[in-house]
């Protein structure tokens, strides 16, 4: 199938590793021209340098989301490049404390963590819908995770943010409509990786007294399918919702979570 993203501009938060430098790669290889912004530009380049061995225009910009005007610069600098921006997709974020409770939870631990999932991605898409409404057409796609669809105990503060992203997305979705831009929300569940082997695993597996593995395997029996996302899971979302074959859809959140959220 066709997705329709050759040529097109996508600027990307948070690329360097994991679910982002996935999520690059395969916009990379659909034939997308590449912003890839980050804080730490040491980081991202070896994911530059596979993506312009691909044969794919891409540029890395410096830029800490939290702050408006950084965002406005990043913005700047994509369409000075390229001439637009036709994607944005917010990958960039934290986890916030695990295994804390809500009274356990420091007021600067949950407002950390609120600024960079929320507010972030509040200022680069104020950043970006300038230009896409002007052309009238543009996708968003959000990042947010599923413990922001249910909440979840010893992850608050996560939870908290995840879910006031849906509600950004939303409202967005909801504004944004009538210029022909699509915004989304693609919900991970866990997705296999160090964050969660060497921190939600490692977690688990202290306060219950298991091993890794067998906290790993505690985890994906919780889901439908019995499994954990991968990277090029949520990856694979991210191009959906940002491609021509999703036209007619906006303000959703997609869970890639094996089945647990709706479930």
């Amino acid at each position: 199938m066709e997705l329709g993203l050759k040529d097109k501009v996508v600027v990307i938060t948070g690329p360097a590793k994991g679910m982002g430098r996935a999520v690059s790669l395969g916009f990379a290889m659909a034939g997308a021209r590449l912003v890839l912004t980050g804080r730490d530009l040491a980081a991202i380049e070896p994911v530059s340098a596979e993506i312009k061995a691909l044969g794919v225009k891409a540029i890395v910009v410096a830029c800490d989301i939290t702050k408006e005007i950084e965002c406005a610069r990043l913005a700047t600098a994509a369409i000075e490049t390229f001439g637009t921006i036709d994607v944005l997709v917010n990958v960039a974020g934290g986890s916030g404390p695990i295994g804390k409770t809500g009274i356990e939870t420091t007021q600067a631990e949950f407002d950390e963590i609120v600024q960079l999932n929320m507010t972030g991605c509040f200022n680069t898409m104020r950043a970006v819908l300038p230009n896409m409404i002007a052309k009238r057409a543009g996708k968003i796609v959000n990042v947010g995770g599923t413990f922001g669809m249910r909440g979840r105990a010893g992850r608050m503060a996560y939870s908290a943010s995840k879910w006031g992203l849906r509600g950004i997305t939303k409202s967005f979705a909801l504004e944004v409509g009538q210029h022909n831009i699509n915004v989304n929300c693609v919900a991970p569940g866990m997705v296999d990786g160090p964050r969660f082997r060497d921190k939600v695993c490692a977690d688990m597996a202290r306060k219950l007294g298991i091993s890794l593995e067998e906290a790993m395997r505690r985890h994906a029996a919780d889901y439908a399918l019995k499994r954990v996302s991968t990277d090029a899971d949520i990856a694979n979302a991210c191009l959906f919702l940002a491609s021509d074959v999703s036209r007619q859809i906006t303000g959703v959140d997609l869970p890639v979570d094996g089945g647990w959220a709706m479930l």
